[in-house]
This record gives structure tokens, C-alpha cells and sequence, in this order.
């Protein structure tokens, strides 16, 4: 595999993250191809993706938000990202790697590019939510578990994590 490299996901790549998303999250959980190019056209600067050569490995994407942890609503419409002094907090609402390209760092190495990108805008945190079974993989990325969320998302129970930058 060639070296991987991050940078924000282009139009031309909606398909191959919605092979991604769909084999990372349940129907319920998977946000729709509209909310995808949706989130391409009005956030490209916080939708990053992991490439070796042309060949899309993961992504995550996120849209920079007034409050510590997120809402039901984000995953429904996204809003530009505002600077920090009216959002200072990132979250982020995806993050998936193929199967054939997991459990090589790529989703730590995406969490770590967006993190550096989000202390040079001056936010104070990355904040998500995520299962239960997911919680170890984002400690071990300095993420702590900050309780069950109030998200109701997909009927699933939810936790609040959070990484202070």
C-alpha cells in the first residue's frame, strides 16, 4: 500500500463513501447520499479523507458547533463551519474505514489530522458520540467517556466523548 494521505473528499468520491458508510453503520445509523454530498458541498474543509494513491480508505466529517456534544438535529441538516468564537467545538458525525483497510491506524491517523486542524482554528475540543463497543477505540485516541448521551439517533444508546485540545 502506498503512502496515506489526508485531505478533504471531493464529489467524485460520494459513491465510495457510501460503500464505507453503509459497511460501518447499520441502515438506521448510515446518514443517506443526499446528507453526504450535502455535507461535501457546505463543509469540504472539515470532511477529510485517508487515500493511498486515488483509492478512498476512510473518512470522517463533522461540522463545527456551539455546544459540548451533539444533537440529533446535526445528523439531520448541516450549517458552514463558524469560526471558533462562535463554535468552538468540532464534532464530527462519521468516521468509517473500509473492512479490507481497518484495524491498520487510519481512523486514528484521520482523528489525529482533524485534531491538529481544529487547535490551529483555536476550538477547544473534538466531540462525538458513539456505541458502547466503540468506546475503548476512542480512549486509546486520548477521547474520554463523558456519560450516555441523550442522542436518540437510530434508537441506539449513545456516549458522549470528548478530546480537549
Amino acid at each position: 500500500m502506498q503512502k496515506i494521505e489526508i485531505h478533504s473528499v471531493k464529489m467524485v468520491d460520494l459513491a465510495a463513501i457510501m460503500k464505507i458508510e453503509n459497511s460501518g453503520f447499520s441502515a438506521a445509523e448510515a446518514a443517506s447520499t443526499q446528507a453526504m454530498a450535502e455535507r461535501i458541498k457546505i463543509i469540504p474543509e472539515t470532511f477529510l479523507g485517508a487515500y493511498s494513491g486515488e483509492k478512498l480508505l476512510g473518512y470522517l466529517v463533522g461540522p463545527a458547533i456551539q455546544q459540548r456534544y451533539l444533537s440529533d438535529k446535526l445528523y439531520e441538516r448541516v450549517t458552514v463551519n463558524l469560526p471558533a468564537a462562535q463554535a468552538p467545538y468540532q464534532a464530527i458525525l462519521s468516521l468509517a474505514v473500509a473492512p479490507a483497510f481497518q484495524n491498520r491506524g487510519i481512523g486514528s491517523l484521520l482523528l489525529r489530522t482533524l485534531a491538529q486542524q481544529a487547535k490551529v482554528q483555536c476550538r477547544r475540543g473534538l466531540t462525538l458520540t458513539c456505541l458502547t463497543k466503540l468506546v475503548s477505540f476512542y480512549q486509546k485516541n486520548d477521547f474520554i467517556d463523558e456519560g450516555r448521551s441523550s442522542s436518540k439517533h437510530a434508537g441506539e444508546q449513545w456516549h458522549n466523548m470528548f478530546l480537549t485540545l
